[in-house]
């Protein structure tokens, strides 16, 4: 049931971002009748994407050999709208790729080119006014979340190199061991001597 909506919700992202445009025709044209399976190792099952001419459908099975068969993880999928990552993706093995490369690399191009405005997502649904606030409420929000994030780890990372610097050296650990052993011996020295006064007594 799961892996249902998620199929259906892709479904409709993929049909507003991909197959809005007139100006990506052409591109959206050099995947037409391509398959495209995607293997998350966070999801049981592929992903598979079938793309037509005006929609682009996704399949949770499908008994046909795929034209690109791509194996990768959810954290991997947002780098997917760089066309640049690519290659970097695959080079860390981020992503294995088996099939027709051209398939994987019209589809991230594709992406490269699709504007994504959740606004615009939300509109027929909410309106334009509530769903602009909405949207402007969110982004205020994660930009905050994303400071605070940021200054933490910069808080971290001095209180790390404050530790660090007050943290004593090796030479220094040597030292204090030494005065400790030292101490020792005086004290067993100082405990004979106070023995042997009170034997004299």
């Amino acid at each position: 049931m799961l892996k249902l909506l998620i199929a259906s919700a892709l479904e409709m992202a993929l049909k507003h971002l991909l197959y809005r445009d007139q100006f990506m025709k052409t591109a959206r044209q050099r995947l037409k009748g391509k398959t495209l399976r995607l293997e998350l190792a966070e999801l049981d099952g592929p992903v598979i994407l079938v793309f037509g001419e005006s929609q682009a459908d996704v399949l949770t099975s499908w008994d046909d050999p795929a034209d690109c068969t791509v194996r990768t993880h959810l954290s991997a999928i947002p780098a997917l709208r760089g066309r640049r990552q690519l290659p970097a993706l695959l080079k860390q093995g981020d992503l294995e790729v088996d099939g027709d490369m051209q398939v994987v690399q019209q589809f991230v191009a594709l992406l490269d080119m699709a504007e994504f405005d959740p606004a615009e997502l939300l509109s027929p649904y909410l309106g334009d006014v509530l769903s602009e606030g909405l949207t402007q409420r969110f982004s205020n929000h994660a930009d905050k979340i994303k400071r605070r994030w940021l200054d933490r780890q910069t808080q971290w990372g001095q209180a790390v190199t404050e530790e660090w610097r007050l943290s004593p050296s090796a030479l220094e650990l040597a030292w204090f061991s030494e005065e400790v052993d030292t101490l020792e011996r005086d004290e067993g020295t100082l405990a004979s001597r106070l023995e042997q006064m009170e034997i004299s007594r």
